[in-house]
């Protein structure tokens, strides 16, 4: 069980606290082996956190923009362990992605604040990065043939779109074709609570 308590100097998602342990389940059955993995998008840090201690073969790469890094920094300075990389900056659009190659890519609850643009970026990027035999795992809130699989995540999108005309939920088939032209694809399609999914590609020639 992911400990809410203590003291987080840049800053505390509910959220995250919320969704840990069922995303920490289904990565224990997805990795299990040594790996390097990026986090595209750490926010808090709190997952790199809970699951880089849970799984200590796993060396774990942060990053998000470079507005966020501050606070991002300050909870892992308090709370990460040795197997936590120190973060840098990425935005999916205008920064230069690492000349580095990772075995597995972990987002979380980004695609649906991000632009169109930034989506197809952070694929591209995805492309570049993620070594043969890689696996790409998202979660967060999707639709299916245009459709919301609840009021609960129509209401989200709607607030979504309110507040950033660019932002909102993101299509399965859409993020699915994005995934494909990559070379990726789907291995498992998890279903979350509270309306959201896991999803897992791996590149077809690794």
């Amino acid at each position: 069980m992911f400990d809410v308590q203590g003291d987080w100097p840049g800053g505390f998602s509910a959220a995250c606290a919320r969704n840990c342990d069922p995303i920490l389940q289904i990565l224990q059955q997805q990795l299990t082996s040594p790996a390097t993995v990026l986090e595209v998008g750490s926010c808090t840090g709190q997952h790199a956190v809970a699951f880089a201690k849970a799984l200590p073969m796993l060396s774990w790469q942060t990053s998000d923009q470079s507005i966020y890094l501050p606070g991002l920094q300050a909870n892992l300075d308090k709370h990460s362990g040795h197997n936590v990389i120190a973060p840098f900056a990425l935005n999916v659009v205008t920064d230069t992605w690492p000349n580095a190659k990772y075995d597995v890519i972990y987002m979380a609850n980004t695609l649906h604040i991000m632009s169109l643009e930034q989506v197809e970026a952070s694929f591209a990027g995805i492309g570049r990065v993620l070594a043969d035999a890689g696996q790409l795992v998202v979660y967060g809130p999707f639709t299916y043939g245009g459709r919301h699989t609840s009021e609960s995540n129509a209401a989200f999108d709607a607030s979504l779109k309110h507040r950033d005309a660019l932002s909102g939920v993101r299509d399965f088939e859409y993020i699915t074709t994005l995934a494909e032209r990559q070379g990726l694809s789907l291995q498992q399609d998890y279903e979350m609570p509270a309306n959201n999914r896991l999803l897992v590609w791996s590149l077809r020639n690794g």
